[in-house]
């Protein structure tokens, strides 16, 4: 007798699991970063325009996948089109999925480090240029940054092995909450520095003379980006949806509180920039070098450096979450695995990859594939290939392939006048629109074209 599928149980669980699915180092720190390098307000502008034109039609593209089917992202496929090579899509999915575990849980771990750090103070050192050199000394060597790793990774597989409502959808109800909480609290603590009326400024007063095809290339590619798209997580999570889940509505809200922490993160980040002099443009560096400088100016250092660090912690466990579940849906849907045995197989290969990756900042720093790192040659082949490329099969597939009767189905199930419209303008973006965005970060991501 097959086994009835998970689903989630409650309206906030399917939001808190969406959001937390995308919610991630990519709000937190990419965005500021890209929002730094770009001019501030005017890449917000134009990365809100993406995320309305490409992001929210994608998201819907996979949820309808999803929930139609009530499969994994293989199985999805393989239903709606099974005589077709479509089915490249989900394996893409399961390999983009394993390849950013891998690499992401080494990052995720850092920040494990550096809430113990945290509680030290650091170790006593408070200037840019001796925490620069203590990260430097902590991820090049081999036994803290496996650890982590190591500890993280388990860390997912306490909450995976308990299931979807019982593991996921209550742990991302306590999460979500978590992380917006500790965002309203850093962002009041930054709204009262010295220097917050100009960091607010450059991130809300758009400077359209410093826009140019690379910063739309970047905007593009950070609304696609942030959103988890391609991967095939929100194909998964929209399986476990029940028929009443309003697609079109939760996408449009996931995509909204999604871009809202990035935004947020911004509010946290540049006031503190302008007060104490540096680049908004700071880039990795920002997270584990300059920020716990600036912390260290701060009272109460310990506070504010431990908060930011579970902040991101908390981030980055929602998002690998939703990464192993993609692989686990498959190994019990496909394979007819139990689910605790799908996750120890799914955690271990990810302990094993994440191992080396981890360990390819020391010991291993010299074994490179195409002169790249193991980290960097995962991180490169899921972002810049599998993801786009994903990405631009689903909308395609969603926009072309798809019967049409099906997507007004599961966007308008009541058939209303104004969820037919809603319909029509997310398949004329699937056709149209996202496949001509996504093909140009594509392109650009591999530097096929160059500006």
């Amino acid at each position: 007798m097959t086994e009835k599928r998970a689903q989630f149980a409650t309206r906030l669980g399917v939001i808190a699991t969406t959001v937390g699915s995308a919610v991630g180092l990519g709000n937190i720190w990419r965005f500021p970063y890209e929002a730094g390098v770009h001019g501030g307000g005017a890449f917000l502008l134009i990365d809100l325009f993406f995320v309305f034109v490409v992001g929210i039609p994608v998201v819907c593209a996979e949820f309808i996948i999803g929930r139609h089917t009530g499969l994994n992202v293989r199985g999805a496929f393989k239903a709606l089109a099974p005589k077709r090579a479509w089915g490249v899509v989900g394996y893409m999915g399961l390999l983009s999925s394993i390849l950013i575990l891998s690499f992401y849980s080494v990052v995720a771990g850092w920040t494990m480090k550096y809430i113990a750090l945290s509680l030290s103070d650091f170790d006593g050192i408070n200037t840019v240029e001796g925490l620069h050199g203590q990260f430097d000394r902590f991820a090049s060597s081999d036994w803290s940054p496996l650890v982590c790793t190591l500890l993280f990774l388990l860390a997912n597989y306490l909450i995976l092995a308990r299931g979807v409502q019982k593991g996921i959808e209550r742990m991302s109800n306590i999460m979500m909450p978590l992380l917006f909480v500790i965002l309203a609290v850093f962002c009041v603590n930054s709204l009262m520095m010295p220097g917050a009326a100009d960091g607010l400024k450059f991130l809300f007063s758009p400077d359209f003379s410093q826009v140019t095809p690379s910063v739309m290339i970047e905007a593009m590619g950070q609304a696609f980006f942030s959103l988890s798209l391609g991967l095939g997580c929100l194909i998964t999570y929209s399986s476990y949806f029940r028929k009443e889940t309003p697609l079109l509505r939760t996408a449009g809200t996931m995509a909204a509180l999604d871009t809202l922490v990035a935004i947020l993160a911004g509010v946290i980040i540049f006031p503190a920039v302008f007060t104490f002099g540096l680049q908004p443009e700071a880039g990795p560096r920002l997270v584990f070098e300059i920020l716990p400088s600036v912390f260290c100016r701060m009272p109460g250092t310990m506070l504010w450096s431990t908060l930011f660090f579970v902040l991101l912690f908390v981030a980055s466990l929602s998002s690998t979450i939703s990464m192993s579940e993609i692989c686990i849906s498959y190994l019990t849907d496909e394979l007819g695995m139990s689910r605790r045995k799908a996750t120890v197989i799914n955690i271990a290969v990810a302990m094993v990859l994440g191992s080396l990756c981890a360990l390819s900042f020391g010991s291993l720093s010299g074994w490179k594939i195409f002169g790249m790192t193991l980290f960097n040659l995962f991180d490169y082949v899921s972002s810049n290939i599998l993801l786009p490329l994903g990405g631009l099969l689903i909308s395609l597939f969603v926009g072309w392939v798809l019967d049409r009767a099906v997507v007004r189905r599961e966007l308008s199930p009541d058939g209303t006048r104004r969820g037919l419209l809603g319909a029509r303008i997310v398949v004329f973006c699937l056709r149209y629109i996202a496949p001509v965005c996504i093909a140009t970060v594509f392109v650009f991501g591999l530097g096929i074209v160059s500006l």
